[in-house]
């Protein structure tokens, strides 16, 4: 919201000698967030002055009308001579006052002005139109000052044209409705400084008559529990709107459309209440306001056919056929949010209905959203409307209308009022200070209640009922809170406005003492050794949200009895796109991965480390639980048992070369041994040493069937690794051989404690062998066959080769390790390395069958 500072002095009386950056200040210490403070006055620069045309002469020949002027600007140009300016408007005579950037000057957007010859005459300087400074949206003509004037030649035009102000754009929080108006800031400011406060939305006005100025019907008072109209007839349709309203509603970034259009927006900004001014002729029959049917159309007054949902409140025409089975007129209000075309005011609009009401917050919220409009109107209802300005807005906006566009105002006033009185809210005097930490004596916290427009009794408590926060000390206060006010609904609301108006500044800092710990629990440690290996390695880590979308299983190719189906649906998603949360952590991070891959990187390696939810079998919904008092063991035992498990994973996924290609070598691309081996690392930098896992083929989705890897970890699996399904590539549009692991962290066991190893200072052996097996023998197995059998001289065994061809016989391959025998307390004999080998190799062939190559 944009405001100006000349306007807030109009309500409130701060002091001459207060600065914008006071004001600022004290915007911000109430909680208010002032986004810029912009000075008008620096919006032009250089000399922009008052000037009469003393002179003008019609150029011709040329494709425009052009003028040629002396405009006297007294001694502003130096001099004191008649100022030559070129001029296309025509909007103006001789005798006129106009305003006049003289050379040197500089308007908004940088448009620099000089001294130039054009149309071949010498121009000095210009003659400014409202849009050219800045003040405005017209540019039909350029700004011809009225006759009752007091500028004279040469006086900064500055004040003249409201280019002498600060105005605020502020932020205002969804819970401050009452500062979106003029009323509510200049009443905030009043407590700030403490000074009067003029509220213009508690003067008298008349009440409804007995008969109303045109028949309405209200058939949902939930909707909308007061409807308020009156009507002004015979209004000039030429008439237009004064200058300084036109000025206000700019610096509020709100198009001046006409003289009723623009009062509405005016008393919406100067009083809070949004309005709508009909057509009093386009209408045909009575309004109905009621809720929207099925198939209900409404073309609003930005050109847009609308299907409205059976939420949205409409006010209807009775006098038009209705456009849908079972409706009570046409539409031609979508409530609180737009008007609609057909009752809109036209230029030639002389009799208005003017309609003031109170809508559901939450109804305009959700229309406005559902419907994409957020209008000033929408904003200001869905944040809270006081309920009682709608005679005081009707009121304002038929004296304006009087005033500047002649007719006269209908005797009869129409009033359907069914709004509820605030409930009194039962605070304990003490509150405030034992939440905050700061003495506020009883008589304090009164005071200030009651400068927020609060009534302040005391107050006893209800026999037999417990109240929402019980009294220690010095007893209770009953609370009214004013009609302004719909967000103060229990005592602790109450409290932040006691803190807030005392000054937040006066709530000392006290950082808590840090209890004595034992540091990071071996859970903590395990976490952070996982990520900081995949780091090392050379993968980057994600967050991911953790909502997906329903159709995410299909295109991970998950079967239909697949667990992981099985999600938890959030009952408010942040997206109805992704309303389930994640059961596995690959749907979010291939996400990633295709923006990624999107934005040009074409060679990525990422993970993610997080939890996954799982819903509890037949947990059902959870117990409603209060804020009035802690829940007992039964009720946190029932919440707790719907509570989702929630397992904690590690997943990576890789696309593009592992290892770039350069000036040395060809690079390679990931695979899925890759992704094999980022689990390993998982594996071990959870502490589990290598002897205890297990990669084996596996079959599951969405991994090819064929380059598939379970893990596992004392023959417990605890995750998979592999080649993405190319069926899942194709459909997250991922590029080929796009490999990932997952892992559940949780389920590997915790690392033991063991000793540190000997190491020994005597020379290693080294014995390679290589030995032909089946083509479907695992290489893994193999290895550890060749463990087992060496005993305990063997100190590591690495697979260096894999070699296929036909020499080895059909369906046959050979698999060459390197064995590193060492002892403790010797250097070994070649004998004993030679044996150590042989029993290793027996143990091969006789699990797998396994020959020495070339034997």
């Amino acid at each position: 919201m944009r405001v100006s500072l000349s306007w807030l002095r109009e309500y409130v009386d701060l002091p001459v000698d207060v600065t914008p950056a006071d004001v600022e200040t004290a915007l911000v210490n109430l909680g208010i967030e002032v986004d810029e403070v912009q000075d008008l006055r620096a919006a032009v620069e250089g000399a922009l002055v008052v000037g009469r045309v003393a002179e003008v002469e019609e150029l011709t020949g040329f494709k425009k009308p052009i003028r040629f002027c002396r405009v006297d600007v007294g001694e502003a140009n130096g001099t004191g001579e008649l100022q030559e300016i070129v001029c296309g408007a025509r909007n103006f005579a001789p005798g006129d006052r106009v305003v006049v950037i003289l050379p040197g000057g500089v308007l908004p957007g940088g448009f620099a002005i000089g001294a130039r010859k054009t149309y071949g005459r010498n121009s000095h300087g210009m003659i400014c139109s409202a849009r050219e400074l800045g003040v405005g949206d017209d540019h039909s003509g350029i700004i011809v000052l009225p006759a009752e004037s007091a500028a004279k030649p040469g006086d900064d035009a500055r004040p003249v044209v409201g280019l002498d102000d600060v105005v605020f754009e502020l932020e205002i929080t969804p819970d401050r409705g009452y500062a979106m108006s003029l009323r509510g800031l200049a009443r905030e400011l009043a407590h700030s400084f403490g000074v009067p406060f003029r509220d213009p939305g508690l003067v008298p006005v008349p009440t409804a008559t007995p008969q109303p100025p045109y028949p309405v019907e209200v058939r949902d008072t939930v909707g909308c529990d007061r409807f308020a109209a009156r009507v002004v007839r015979g209004v000039d349709p030429a008439a237009a709107t004064p200058d300084w309203m036109r000025r206000r509603l700019t610096v509020a970034n709100i198009r001046s459309i006409s003289l009723p259009v623009d009062i509405t927006n005016y008393v919406m900004l100067e009083l809070g209440q949004p309005m709508h001014a009909f057509d009093l002729d386009r209408l045909h029959g009575e309004l109905i306001v009621r809720r929207a049917v099925p198939g209900e159309k409404l073309t609003t007054l930005d050109g847009v056919v609308r299907d409205l949902a059976v939420e949205d409140m409409v006010i209807c025409d009775a006098g038009l056929p209705s456009t849908a089975a079972g409706a009570g007129g046409t539409p031609v209000s979508l409530a609180a949010v737009m008007g609609g075309e057909t009752s809109e005011v036209l230029p030639s609009t002389t009799n208005v209905l003017f309609e003031a009401a109170h809508w559901d917050p939450v109804m305009v919220g959700r229309t406005a959203r559902r419907h994409k409009l957020f209008s000033e109107a929408a904003k200001r209802w869905e944040r809270g409307v006081d309920p009682a300005l709608a005679l005081v807005a009707l009121d304002r906006a038929v004296e304006l209308l009087v005033r500047y566009g002649g007719g006269e105002a209908a005797p009869q006033i129409l009033d359907i009022d069914h709004t509820a009185a605030p409930q009194p809210i039962l605070l304990p005097v003490e509150l405030p200070s034992r939440r905050i930490g700061v003495a506020y004596p009883p008589a304090q916290v009164t005071g200030l209640l009651e400068r927020l427009g609060c009534t302040v009794t005391p107050a006893e408590a209800p026999a037999g009922e417990p109240t929402q926060v019980p009294a220690v000390d010095g007893g209770l206060l009953s609370v009214v809170p004013p009609t302004w006010r719909p967000d103060l609904t229990d005592p602790a609301d109450l409290v932040e406005e006691v803190v807030r108006l005392a000054g937040y500044q006066d709530v000392p800092s006290v950082l808590p003492v840090a209890p004595p710990g034992r540091g990071l629990t071996p859970t903590q440690r395990r976490h952070r050794a996982v990520a900081r290996a995949l780091a090392e390695h050379g993968y980057v880590e994600v967050l991911a949200y953790p909502f997906v979308s329903a159709e995410l299983a299909d295109q991970l190719g998950l079967p239909a009895d697949d667990p992981r189906r099985e999600a938890v649906r959030l009952a408010n998603p942040l997206s109805d796109e992704e309303p389930l949360l994640r059961t596995s952590l690959l749907g979010p991070l291939l996400a990633i991965l295709r923006r990624n891959l999107g934005r040009g990187h074409r060679d990525v390696a990422i993970y993610e480390m997080g939890n996954v939810f799982h819903p509890q079998s037949a947990a059902g919904a959870p117990p409603v639980m209060g804020v009035d008092r802690a829940p007992t063991a039964e009720e946190f035992a029932a919440a707790d048992a719907v509570v989702p498990e929630q397992p904690r994973h590690v997943a990576a996924v890789l696309a593009g070369d592992i290892e770039p290609a350069g000036w040395w070598g060809g690079g390679r691309p990931a695979g899925w041994a890759d992704a094999v081996e980022a689990a390993r690392l998982v594996v071990a930098a959870a502490g589990i040493d290598a002897d205890r896992v297990t990669v084996r083929a596996a079959e599951l989705a969405p991994w090819h069937p064929g380059r598939c890897a379970e893990v596992l970890v004392d023959d417990l699996p605890v995750g998979y690794a592999g080649e993405l399904h190319p069926a899942v590539v194709a459909a997250l549009e991922l590029p080929k051989r796009t490999s990932a692991m997952e892992l559940n962290l949780d389920a590997v066991p915790a690392a033991p404690l063991v000793p540190a190893p000997r190491v020994s200072g005597f020379p290693p052996a080294l014995i390679d062998v290589a030995l032909v097996v089946d083509e479907e023998v695992p290489a893994a197995e193999v290895r550890q066959a060749l463990i087992d059998g060496a005993g305990e001289l063997v100190e590591s065994v690495r697979l260096f080769d894999v070699y296929l061809s036909e020499q080895l016989g059909a369906g046959r391959k050979s698999l060459a390790f390197k064995l590193t025998f060492r002892a403790p307390d010797r250097t070994l004999t070649g004998e004993e390395a030679v044996a150590a080998r042989d029993a290793a190799v027996a143990e091969a062939l006789s699990r797998f069958g396994a020959t020495l190559r070339g034997a």
